[in-house]
């Protein structure tokens, strides 16, 4: 939502600014557009491999609908792990087996329905409970594997954000290339009148322009949402990280789910109150 706010409010103030002293008609020069745009994204591809290049265009999702996680959707996880653990504790890891072989399928997370559409979480929570159930003690050793397990996850979003961006650094650049092609017509044109050149010359401005103005005012903007967007997304997995290791450690489910909570930022924490209130009405399976 936001951004498709600041896109708005990024254009209306161009335009407003322009309306006064200019023609909007000038600006439309489709072939600037094409040779900016089709040599940009030309590039982007052969920069890119094909899973950065439809994970980009899959992230458009992403960027409507603005952050992935606020404080109902880590409160509803905190909530998760507590019946995990509290299972966990009362009937042994063995209970939990049906729940991550078939996590779709299960009764438990089906209580949890946002967490459930998180694919990558899901996979996450339940690789490492199976390697609990599999006699996996050593809680330094699953840190480690978790960390590298959520540094790929982050790296494979950054890949995306870092080549969204690098487009857009690219942008006034070809913006420039399309401005030089217009001053070569223009000067196969020089015997022409005043009229005619003015023309020619404010086409080939305008490429200088739209190449700036995209670059600055919507791809560079989009990398970085995108790159806070995997931030984010890193976090959510921390968290879980935390939670299974006090668990693996022995703590008791409430306390292991503090542990889950205090490693969120401020804004989207939930308090130590609403995470017990929520825990208190935890699905039992």
């Amino acid at each position: 939502m936001f951004w498709i706010i600041g896109i708005v409010v990024t254009f209306g103030s161009v335009a407003g600014g322009y309306a006064p002293h200019g023609s909007f008609a000038v600006l439309f020069q489709p072939l600037e557009f094409l040779i900016i745009l089709g040599a940009a994204f030309g590039a982007y591809f052969q920069a890119n491999p094909k899973w950065v290049i439809f994970g980009w265009f899959k992230s458009f999702g992403k960027l409507i609908k603005g952050a992935p996680y606020d404080k109902k959707a880590y409160t509803e996880l905190l909530t998760l792990l507590y019946a995990i653990f509290k299972i966990s504790k009362t009937k042994g890891m063995i209970a939990l087996e049906s729940h991550i072989e078939n996590p779709h399928e299960s009764d438990l997370f089906q209580h949890f329905p946002s967490f459930s559409k998180n694919h990558h979480a899901v996979a996450f929570i339940c690789d490492y409970l199976r390697l609990m159930t599999m006699g996996t003690e050593n809680p330094h050793e699953l840190e480690a594997l978790m960390d590298q397990d959520i540094e790929t996850h982050h790296s494979e979003g950054h890949a995306i954000s870092a080549s969204v961006t690098a487009l857009g650094e690219a942008l006034p650049a070809f913006g420039i290339v399309a401005a030089v092609l217009g001053v070569i017509v223009t000067m196969g044109s020089i015997a022409e009148p005043p009229e005619i050149l003015g023309g020619l010359i404010a086409a080939a401005l305008v490429g200088t322009f739209f190449g700036i103005f995209v670059a600055y005012g919507m791809f560079s903007p989009m990398g970085k949402n995108l790159e806070q967007f995997a931030d984010a997304d890193t976090k959510y997995f921390e968290c879980m990280k935390q939670g299974l290791l006090a668990h693996l450690q022995g703590y008791a489910p409430a306390v292991s789910v503090e542990f889950a909570r205090k490693t969120l930022y401020n804004h989207e924490r939930p308090s130590f109150v609403e995470v017990e209130e929520a825990c208190n009405e935890a699905p039992t399976i």
